[in-house]
């Protein structure tokens, strides 16, 4: 079964929804906009239910199956990403962000059009049996809306069962489906070092107590946790992105400051990392006579798919784009996600759907193909019909 017919139909209306919101990025929980202009396609498609103010300006909108007027069965829970980017745009588009300094980056515009488009078609022929929860979070681009929306109850107050969503992928062919049946995408997780040392004049280096060779030693003995403390086969990634020092050719500077992310899969991985660096930290500290404190911090769990619910997913977008263009088992990447904290609360599933050639994740020339919107409202909708077929007329 390819794109659903009535779907296709919304195509141009769609494009003009996922338009609308690129051209008003709004960033984190800070999604007025956003957050009403959901909710009045919503309520223009006569949902059944519809809670506001979840996680600030989250939203869960029920949609009840046929013949289930009392609201009773169980649920499937599908999830669209609504938040943008601080990032200034350079795609050039006539829609483009109408808001200097932020934009949607990352295709949370099509996804949340993507989610809106399954509502309508839900909403109108309710070929299913119990209920859909529709969640609309914010927050995804490093607020941990997730989190805060499962914090806030919403498996056990909506009765979610199953969880599911979608994520766009640049550079992969239009409408092509990747998943796997487990660790997806890592954990995230960061850290800060600040060194305290004894500045002075560049030229009498022997009185100082130089935080900058402290630096440079720290963040090469933090490359030996990948080469020397961890299994080669298993995946980790430690990235120092940042060393702030000095400000003149002649100041041996008294403070300097480095950070970076850490990606990992397994918590005891995880748990030999932050025991590694700390020791890391303290040993070049005192072989440099300076002093030096860590923060780490803990970030977003690994997205891990329930195998059932991956190979469910699998079939229906078999079903939506064709056997051939379904990948049920790529490879996990390091990149992260807090959907891995609704996968932590219920089975479920993440796939990416191809968007074609163009700009990738986070660029300034990034923007989502509208051509592939029909499509994953297409899965989301044959997802809650295969899951919960409608009862015999």
């Amino acid at each position: 079964m390819p794109v659903l017919n009535r779907i296709a139909g919304y195509a141009d209306e769609m494009t003009a929804w996922r338009r609308h919101l690129h051209q008003h990025p709004e960033l984190q929980f800070d999604l007025g906009q956003t957050a009403a202009f959901v909710a009045e396609r919503l309520r223009a498609f006569g949902v059944d239910e519809l809670h506001e103010g979840i996680a600030r300006t989250g939203i869960v909108a029920i949609i009840n199956g046929r013949g289930n007027a009392a609201g009773q069965g169980p649920t499937i829970g599908l999830r669209a990403d609504m938040d943008a980017l601080p990032i200034i745009e350079a795609t050039g588009k006539d829609y483009a962000s109408g808001t200097p300094g932020k934009m949607h980056a990352c295709g949370h515009d099509g996804h949340t059009t993507m989610l809106l488009g399954a509502a309508k078609y839900l909403a109108e022929t309710r070929n299913f049996s119990g209920r859909v929860a529709l969640i609309f979070q914010p927050a995804e681009e490093g607020g941990r809306g997730a989190k805060v929306m499962v914090d806030e109850g919403i498996m056990d107050r909506f009765g979610i069962a199953q969880v599911y969503a979608l994520h766009n992928s640049p550079n992969v062919p239009v409408g092509a489906f990747q998943t796997n049946p487990g660790p997806l995408m890592a954990a995230v997780d960061a850290f800060d070092i600040r060194i305290k040392g004894r500045g002075g004049h560049g030229a009498n280096p022997h009185l100082t107590a130089d935080p900058v060779i402290a630096a440079v030693g720290i963040v090469q003995a933090l490359q030996s946790i990948v080469s020397r403390n961890h299994n080669a086969i298993e995946d980790l990634v430690v990235s120092v992105t940042q060393i702030h020092t000095g400000s003149a050719h002649n100041v041996i500077p008294a403070d300097a400051y480095i950070n970076g992310t850490v990606r990992t899969f397994d918590p005891a991985v995880q748990a030999m990392v932050m025991r590694r660096m700390a020791e890391i930290v303290a040993g070049q500290a005192a072989s440099f006579a300076v002093e030096a404190t860590l923060d780490y911090q803990q970030g977003d769990p690994a997205t891990v798919n329930d195998p059932a619910c991956a190979a469910f997913a699998v079939e229906v977008a078999s079903e939506v784009s064709g056997a051939a263009n379904v990948d049920g088992d790529c490879p996990r990447e390091m990149g992260a996600e807090d959907f891995s904290y609704m996968l932590q609360a219920r089975p479920g599933a993440y796939l990416f759907i191809g968007q074609g050639e163009g700009a990738g994740l986070h660029h300034p020339a990034y923007d989502f193909n509208d051509e592939i919107a029909p499509i994953g409202a297409s899965f989301f909708a044959r997802l809650v019909e295969r899951a919960q077929p409608a009862p015999a007329a």
